[in-house]
């Protein structure tokens, strides 16, 4: 059965291209962006691992930590550090599972039979310090990822973690947000002193809180 958000995301035990890890262990008090990508030497996750490697300094400044997956063995995985080092200009600066036995991809549900019967899916999931889905994506093979909307929902998932409030469409970090219905507009004019504005009973902007 696939993991539902708020599930709570399975410990496991694997090897990488950083030495083997315990994934609570590993993931300690931090954020993780755990993704999945169909075999090695595959031209889109190519592409995407060196992306996400770019975004190291972002993902830092987030309390994020990135880890990938593939079904393919560990000594495929190193050469294929090679070959993402030369084609996309980063190398490779997190790890990468070796999945080869499927263990971690049924235990997650990223091998869909529908698309593949060996292959996992492009799937990605944010798990929040309390071990906790609080995302799921799932690409088709033929398409990549885009990491700036994963950066951009971390954005909004720990901005409301903290706030009682909620992100309008296409939000993007500095941008005004909404107040959740819970809050009585009493207890708004408490926290907001500066003031909000009342578009619907319902919906009610505010500037974005300061951390």
């Amino acid at each position: 059965m696939a993991l539902q958000l708020g599930d709570i995301a399975p410990d496991f035990q694997a090897k990488t291209t950083e030495g083997p890890i315990d994934f609570y262990a590993w993931s300690e008090g931090a954020w993780v962006v755990l993704f999945s990508h169909p075999k090695n030497f595959t031209p889109v996750c190519t592409t995407e691992l060196g992306y996400t490697a770019k975004l190291k300094p972002e993902f830092e400044r987030r309390n994020v930590k990135a880890i990938g997956l593939s079904v393919d063995p560990l000594d495929k995985h190193d050469l294929w550090a090679q070959d993402i080092a030369e084609t996309q200009g980063a190398t490779l600066n997190f790890p990468l599972i070796a999945d080869p036995d499927r263990t971690i991809a049924d235990l997650y549900g990223m091998i869909h039979p529908n698309a593949s019967d060996t292959a996992t899916v492009r799937s990605v999931f944010v798990i929040g310090p309390d071990r906790k889905v609080k995302l799921t994506l799932t690409y088709p093979a033929s398409t990549g990822r885009n990491f700036d909307e994963v950066l951009r929902v971390i954005d909004s998932l720990q901005l409301t973690a903290k706030h009682q409030v909620a992100t309008p469409v296409n939000w993007k970090h500095g941008e005004d947000v909404i107040i959740v219905p819970t809050v009585s507009d009493e207890a708004a004019r408490e926290k907001y002193p500066h003031g909000f504005k009342t578009l619907k009973p319902y919906l009610r902007i505010v500037a974005q809180p300061q951390d």
